[in-house]
């Protein structure tokens, strides 16, 4: 892996990254996954392969396989650790180790799929990570991220410049103008049978 452009990227290879690593796997998140999902891409049709950028341990992944049994998979991570617990249950060529900001677009995948990584990322290279994405999107694009009408950052576990929120999905849209929104939602922390972290998602399609 090259060197890292951001401290951002940094801190999720390293320490703090293994430590999130523990406190986001379990029986419990993928049925909160599984029950995402299946609203999230309920208007989706012939999705048969997906790239997640930026998988950690893949339990959005694991969710996708249960819902499409047959979907080729790819991830890209960062972190070490977190690779290895992708290549249990996905062929180790299709888990790129490498960070978002260095990970090279050479095919594209019916949905390109970014989730809780986007508020992570260092705002200045925000717009590389937009383009990646619409380039790796052969059809669906699906974000699901914290929003704000207008950008924020916000201490994250003790940390400053490590969360930021925005109109992600907007600002892709504003970008890449044969994207359109096809269906938008909230997933509230709350909810007493599938729990997620106050994430709003939009599913965005390629115009054809």
């Amino acid at each position: 892996m090259s060197q890292f452009k951001t401290d951002q990227e940094a801190f999720w290879a390293g320490e703090f990254g293994n430590e999130y690593i523990g406190r986001n796997i379990g029986s419990n998140l993928l049925a909160s996954n599984l029950a995402f999902f299946s609203k999230a891409l309920a208007t989706t049709n012939g999705v048969k392969s997906c790239i997640e950028f930026g998988a950690n341990v893949g339990m959005n992944l694991r969710a996708l396989q249960l819902l499409f049994p047959s979907m080729t998979q790819h991830a890209i991570e960062i972190n070490a650790g977190a690779v290895e617990n992708l290549k249990k249950f996905l062929p180790p060529e299709n888990v790129h180790h490498t960070s978002i900001l260095d990970f090279k677009v050479d095919q594209t995948w019916d949905l390109a799929l970014i989730k809780g990584v986007l508020i992570h990322i260092n705002p200045e290279f925000l717009p590389e990570v937009y383009d990646r994405l619409h380039a790796a999107a052969g059809r669906y694009l699906l974000v699901c991220e914290y929003y704000n009408p207008t950008p924020v950052a916000i201490p994250y576990r003790g940390h400053a410049e490590r969360l930021f929120k925005r109109d992600f999905a907007g600002e892709i849209m504003d970008r890449h103008s044969d994207l359109h929104l096809v269906d938008y939602g909230f997933a509230y922390q709350r909810d007493p049978n599938f729990p997620q972290d106050d994430i709003t998602w939009f599913l965005m399609e390629k115009k054809r």
